[in-house]
């Protein structure tokens, strides 16, 4: 430690949001370079390095082989796959001295898909999986969180390449295993999640998410089956369809100054009281009006009707139509469609076919039959008894409401929803044919029949597992690292300044060195005192802490488990035996 490049600070970093943020910093791991954008000191490379190992051992275990790519990659690959256009804004672009284009790449299926393609043309190449551990670069428009949500960061990314969908299966089920055990290692809680593809494309999608309160990904699971889904990826089981024979015809009423949901249920149960319940809001068609912006830069109106007891959840629409950016539509986008009344637009102005000729899409709980009051497309008024399939007919279905604690399981009929908080750490793809069919890779079957070759793509971020690690392990005093992961397995505190004391401490970490033990020995004189000594171990956070001390005359030294605080002398001779044993069990 006298030697060892680090400050340890008493202070949180004024820009420090999240827990992990302000221990890294404070504990010396990282430090803020730019917005997004943080170096690496000596403990915190430690922990990534060690991280990165993990990661390696059950890559090559799985047969999977290790190559590196370049950071800085020519536009035309991304041009040829279109995600030049697609990544939009979030791609760092650049050009060189004479004019040509290049990007900081954020993802390399393109590279990884041309490197194959130069180098394989046969079945019996086949199966394959290379994978890399290297930077990727986003331009996150608000970079937060520190090392969760940054614009540099590490990434593991592996892909497989079959001949046909049973081995992407196969290469898929290994990799999720390979996955399963990498997590297990890490010591964390985490989730497995159904998730969409998105941008990625493909079909089958998994996310593996650390559960965390801070975790900007939501994800829900069933109270009474094994179901669990990224929110974005959950598929509401819509209703059955209703018979409305029977059903009154729809008919507007007055119903002055009702802009909101909620001014317009008090205005229902006052003046239309029902016979057999009160209203409420989910009796209410809500349309809300967004604008789309495409990775081309044009611009699209679109209307969603939901239930009235719901609100369109932001990233689970984004969710749906990535690559395309949401924003909701403003006042003079409004009044360029004369026929939305603001507060009481309905279905009527609305759908591809109408006036407006803006494309509505409804929640999948407004099925035929059901009945709704909603806007009438005029100030003042709202209809009721508008039946769909009947009255209006929209342009499809979008999943887009929020989801709640207690909703219906999509797959087993007893079950209920609970959501959950979780940062991303891992996410898997059955990639399919997008990449090879849009760059060319085929190889020559058994046949000698051209066919293209099936992908898939699985990644882990190992600089963010720095963070979520740190996020589900820290206490009050600082951070607290599994020892698979920690910066050190044993952390000497020699105190005091007796001579005595730093001998028999430097004689430990000595010994246990020779034995494979990684010691961080905080060798600092006596000026610096037990106090700040003690207050620097609990916040580095090593698993072991070894407290050479007063006890020593008495033949005794302390060890401390960082993680549970319980503390046992141990007699000096015996130490080091001891302490070995420990770390090894």
């Amino acid at each position: 430690m006298s030697s060892l490049f680090v400050r340890t600070l008493r202070d949180d970093p004024a820009d420090a949001e999240v827990p992990s943020h302000r221990l890294l910093v404070r504990a010396g791991y990282i430090r803020r370079a730019a917005p997004g954008i943080y170096t690496w000191l000596p403990l915190g490379l430690r922990v990534l390095r060690r991280i990165e190992d993990i990661i390696r051992e059950e890559m090559d275990g799985i047969g999977a082989q290790e190559v590196s790519f370049p950071a800085l990659l020519p536009r035309e690959p991304y041009e040829s796959t279109n995600r030049w256009t697609e990544y939009g804004e979030g791609l760092f672009r650049l050009q060189d001295r004479k004019g040509g284009d290049y990007l900081l790449g954020p993802t390399h299926e393109e590279m990884f898909t041309l490197l194959v393609k130069d180098l394989y043309s046969s079945y019996k190449d086949l199966p394959l999986a290379l994978y890399q551990i290297q930077t990727k670069y986003r331009d996150e428009a608000r970079p937060r969180a520190g090392l969760l949500r940054g614009r540099e960061f590490i990434m593991k990314d592996s892909y497989s390449f079959d001949v046909d969908d049973a081995g992407l299966e196969e290469s898929y089920q290994r990799h999720r295993d390979a996955y399963i055990r990498i997590f297990d290692k890490l010591g964390f809680e985490y989730a497995i999640v159904k998730a969409t593809s998105g941008a990625m494309g493909g079909s089958k999608s998994e996310e593996f998410l650390a559960k965390a309160a801070v975790g900007e990904d939501t994800y829900v699971r069933c109270t009474a089956c094994d179901y669990a889904a990224n929110v974005e990826a959950v598929q509401v089981r819509a209703p059955r369809p209703v018979p409305y024979d029977d059903a009154p015809a729809a008919h507007a009423e007055a119903t002055p100054a009702t802009p909101t949901i909620e001014t317009l249920v008090d205005h229902l149960n006052a003046a239309y009281p029902r016979a057999d319940r009160p209203w409420h809001a989910g009796d209410t068609l809500k349309n809300v009006l967004v604008t789309l912006k495409h990775p081309d830069g044009t611009r699209e109106p679109l209307a969603i009707g939901l239930p009235g007891d719901r609100e369109v959840d932001q990233k689970r629409l984004e969710g749906q139509l990535e690559p395309i950016e949401v924003e909701p539509m403003d006042e003079a986008e409004l009044r360029k469609h004369p026929a939305l009344v603001k507060g009481y637009i309905g279905p009527g102005a609305l759908g591809e076919e109408s006036a407006s000729g803006i494309r509505y899409l409804v929640d999948p709980r407004v099925v035929e039959g059901t009945r709704w009051v909603t806007g009438a497309d005029v100030e003042g008024s709202h209809v009721l008894d508008l039946v769909a399939g009947r009255d209006f007919t929209p342009d499809g279905t979008i999943e887009a409401a929020e989801v709640r604690d207690g909703d219906a399981c999509p797959t087993c009929e007893d079950g209920v929803l609970e959501t959950a908080r979780g940062i991303e750490m891992g996410h898997i793809f059955q990639l399919g044919r997008k990449y090879a069919d849009a760059l060319g890779l085929q190889v020559l079957d058994e046949n000698g029949k051209r066919v293209t070759v099936t992908m898939g793509s699985y990644g882990i971020g190992p600089s963010r597992a720095v963070a979520a690690i740190a996020e589900g392990t820290h206490d009050e005093a600082g951070l607290c690292w599994p020892r698979h992961v920690a910066p050190a397995d044993v952390h000497v505190v020699a105190t005091g300044k007796d001579e005595a004391v730093f001998a028999a401490a430097d004689r430990i970490a000595h010994e246990l060195a020779e034995q494979g033990i990684e010691v961080l020995y905080d060798d600092r004189p006596g000026k610096v005192s037990p106090g700040v000594k003690f207050k620097d171990a609990e916040l580095i956070g090593v698993p072991t802490i070894v407290v050479v001390g007063k006890g020593l005359a008495d033949g005794v030294i302390e060890v401390k488990d960082r993680r549970t605080g319980e503390r046992e002398q141990v007699a000096a001779e015996h130490v080091v035996d001891h302490l070995v044993r420990l770390v090894r069990a």
